[in-house]
């Protein structure tokens, strides 16, 4: 379907300030009914925060709505869905005491008639049912979500706005945690969505989706209006240069040489795969890329080898030297650190500041005589925040207040202020914008050269063939094949990611 020529939505001269921050300078944007827009832009560029006055969220300093060419104000949430707007956020929100069907139908469930208004449980699971086919999730609907993994509870958040069954879709890193697969099943449940003449505001950092599936491109840069790609401009460089106003390079991988096997892991079993022995190593200078699909067991190997989960067997080795691992402080005090997929949930704590974020895994260097030294923490936050270009007023400012490229720069800052031997990266780059992921490229090089063991988990294709210097992959808890740099294909991944020999 191609889209109709008045537009459905115009925002115009959009200004938002946060303490003194302007978030918001003048921004317009037009959305078309059955048009696929893509807003793209650095992290802080102000793309979410915008979406946030659309669905809602927040009220705008200055500035205009318009729908169906009428002028409205978007009080709050519940409006936002009223005038056919959903929302589906990059921070997933999804209520782990809940089932499937229940967040999928949140607040519009169907219920008994009476005083008691009780919810018609059959009815809700049967309603919810289509939803998941249509994004080919095989999950029943009274599963509880807090079972499920981060790229089903990412298909859950997506299947609850098709329920609104919304004019105006925002999708905000909608792709960020799911497989190929999953991101193919998507874009094509978004051309059947334009199809019947809903539009979608598509947000993503991956430009090659970008390239797939937009009809236009809208940019932000340092929150005003960058310039627009029409459908026959959008390329990959022309989107970079709108939101960075410079080219990107990737660091070059390091050429193979003979591994050091300073990190080794033999005969390893964790708790989701108990019956799947796995041995590896790691070695220092080089950076090794984890690959596999979706419940292939990285992350829980990850978590069990750096403690934060527990292991079943196997030993764990530095240097030809066996070391005893039972928690996360043991393996810090090793030197062993990870970064996690889930930054909010895991990496940081949103509510603290920069500066005890920064400190707060080794607080006792900080610590006088049982006293915190607040001027040593602010020094060692300030540092790291300048070498990883954190943008942010001050080390005082609240984590939960930044974008999410400068959050995982903040996760990074904390482990680097100390003295790392092995970095566990999982997802690194999730829902970070290219110029940010360009920075991660290089300070993992950088410590890779320091001699730090690098293991990168990553869903990411292009990023584990761009940036690995050897990739292991895993399916169902097992190690399928290890590639070396010559043997680097999409299709080499693939067949060992579903279960393939090497």
């Amino acid at each position: 379907m191609t889209p109709q020529d008045d537009p459905i939505l115009v925002m115009h001269g959009i200004d938002k300030r946060f303490s003194g921050v302007q978030a918001l300078k003048s921004v317009d944007l037009a959305v078309h009914r059955g048009e696929v827009l893509a807003l793209i832009g650095e992290n802080g560029a102000g793309k979410s925060t915008l979406m946030n006055v659309l669905g809602g969220v927040i009220q705008p300093d200055a500035g205009r709505i318009e729908i169906d060419g009428r002028e409205t104000t978007v009080g709050d949430v519940r409006h936002a869905m009223a005038l056919g707007i959903a929302f589906i956020h990059q921070e997933l929100h999804s209520l782990d005491n809940l089932d499937v069907a229940g967040n999928v139908f949140l607040g519009r469930e169907p219920r008994y008639g009476g005083p008691l208004q009780l919810i018609d449980r059959c009815r809700l699971h049967a309603a919810t049912v289509p939803y998941l086919g249509r994004l080919g999730l095989e999950v029943a609907p009274e599963t509880p979500v807090a079972s499920l993994s981060l790229a089903q509870r990412q298909q859950i958040e997506i299947a609850r706005a098709l329920a609104l069954r919304a004019r105006i879709i925002i999708m905000d890193e909608p792709t960020s945690s799911l497989t190929p697969a999953e991101t193919h099943r998507l874009l094509d449940v978004i051309n059947d969505l334009q199809a019947t003449g809903v539009s979608v505001i598509y947000i993503s950092h991956r430009l090659s989706e970008v390239e797939i599936v937009a009809h236009r491109v809208e940019v932000l840069r340092d929150g005003r209006n960058a310039g627009t790609l029409r459908r026959d401009e959008i390329r990959h460089q022309a989107m970079i240069r709108l939101m960075v106003g410079r080219d990107l390079s990737i660091p070059s991988q390091v050429q193979a040489r003979a591994a050091d096997e300073f990190l080794q892991i033999k005969d390893f079993r964790t708790e989701a795969y108990p019956d799947a022995a796995v041995s590896f190593s790691a070695s220092r200078g080089q950076i090794l890329g984890f690959a596999g699909l979706v419940g292939a067991g990285r992350s829980e190997l990850a978590r069990a080898i750096c403690g934060m989960d527990a292991r079943r067997a196997g030993g764990i080795y530095l240097a030809g030297r066996p070391v005893r691992i039972t928690c996360a402080r043991d393996a810090i005090d090793q030197g062993i650190y990870l970064v996690p997929e889930d930054r909010r949930k895991s990496g940081l704590i949103g509510p603290m500041t920069i500066r005890e974020n920064v400190t707060l895994s080794d607080l006792g260097r900080y610590a006088r005589l049982g006293w915190i030294r607040r001027a040593a923490e602010t020094q060692a936050a300030t540092q790291q925040c300048q070498a990883m270009n954190v943008a942010a007023p001050s080390v005082e400012a609240r984590v939960s207040n930044l974008s999410g490229g400068n959050q995982q720069k903040v996760v990074l800052g904390k482990w680097l202020s100390m003295r790392p031997k092995v970095m566990f990266l999982d997802e690194p780059t999730r829902g970070i914008d290219v110029g940010a992921k360009a920075e991660i490229y290089h300070l993992m090089r950088r410590l890779a050269d320091r001699g730090v063991a690098i293991v990168m988990i990553s869903s990411d294709m292009e990023e584990l063939l761009a940036v690995s210097d050897r990739i292991m992959v895993m399916h169902e808890g097992r190690i399928t094949g290890t590639l070396e740099q010559e043997a680097f294909s999409e299709e080499a991944v693939m067949h060992l990611a579903v279960g393939g020999t090497p």
